[in-house]
């Protein structure tokens, strides 16, 4: 029986395709697609985040720059950019981040939603991902194989501290992010539960992978919106809109954070 990726060990060798090749096209029509001096950029999925984001930061758009569109904005003197629109899942997360990154983007933070595995978290409850488990398939083409890969610790200390600053009491733990959202079973959500898994998403391992591929902090912050082991289903609630506008003002301050601590270092 085959492993995977069909190629082992294909993670050590060079790609073909390299992202700053986007970089160089996007520059070719726009000399100024550069983002080494902000800050870094949040991740959005959802729309009306992102519509959100851009009002309540007067942002300007740069849609030429990478999948889906970039915006970009200045808060306390400070610049710094939210990405949506490039799609959900695994893929559309790393293609976005592998294209911030040839831009100059050194630290990304994602912002979304997750089903909890725990009966003791309800709609809207914050969770800090600090680490993800790799039930997806892009990050095994980045990295050796591995049951989990963590969060970049400073960027995700710098978020918890600016979420405790709000008042939030944000949870912390690990998440496991998967493929088939339409696939989780029942004998999954029971292990993980118990092994103490927080939630489960479709994004975070893949952006801390491609993070770590490319020496880009990562950190990834979850409002729960339904749940898989007491079945849930997703619903619009003022309580998870709450909580992912406040998500996304910590993110900010915790990149403003962590650029003003740590210089243009990077660490994982």
């Amino acid at each position: 029986m085959n492993g995977y990726p069909l190629h082992p060990g294909k993670h050590a060798f060079p790609a073909i395709p390299d992202p700053s090749e986007h970089a160089a096209y996007v520059r070719s029509g726009d000399p100024t697609a550069h983002l080494a001096t902000s800050d870094g950029v949040i991740l959005l999925y959802q729309r009306r985040l992102l519509e959100h984001a851009r009002s309540a930061y007067q942002t300007c758009a740069r849609p030429t720059w990478v999948r889906g569109g970039l915006d970009l904005a200045e808060h306390n003197g400070r610049l710094f950019g939210v990405c949506g629109g490039f799609g959900i899942g695994a893929p559309a997360a790393a293609i976005a981040v592998e294209q911030l990154a040839a831009l100059g983007a050194r630290r990304i933070i994602t912002v979304g939603t997750a089903a909890t595995l725990q009966t003791d978290l309800g709609p809207g409850t914050l969770v800090v991902c600090d680490r993800a488990l790799r039930d997806e398939g892009l990050s095994h083409h980045y990295l050796p194989p591995g049951r989990s890969i963590p969060a970049s610790t400073r960027l995700t200390e710098h978020l918890a501290e600016a979420l405790a600053a709000a008042s939030t009491r944000p949870r912390r733990g690990p998440s496991w992010t998967t493929d088939a959202p339409y696939r989780e079973t029942t004998v999954e959500a029971a292990q993980h539960q118990t092994a103490g898994i927080l939630t489960a998403d479709m994004e975070a391992a893949a952006v801390f992978a491609v993070g770590h591929h490319r020496s880009v902090d990562t950190a990834a912050v979850f409002a729960v919106a339904d749940s898989l082991v007491d079945r849930r289903p997703r619903e619009k609630t003022p309580a998870v809109e709450r909580a992912l506008r406040t998500a996304l003002t910590a993110a900010v301050a915790a990149l403003a954070a962590c650029s003003l601590s740590s210089g243009t270092g990077q660490e994982h």
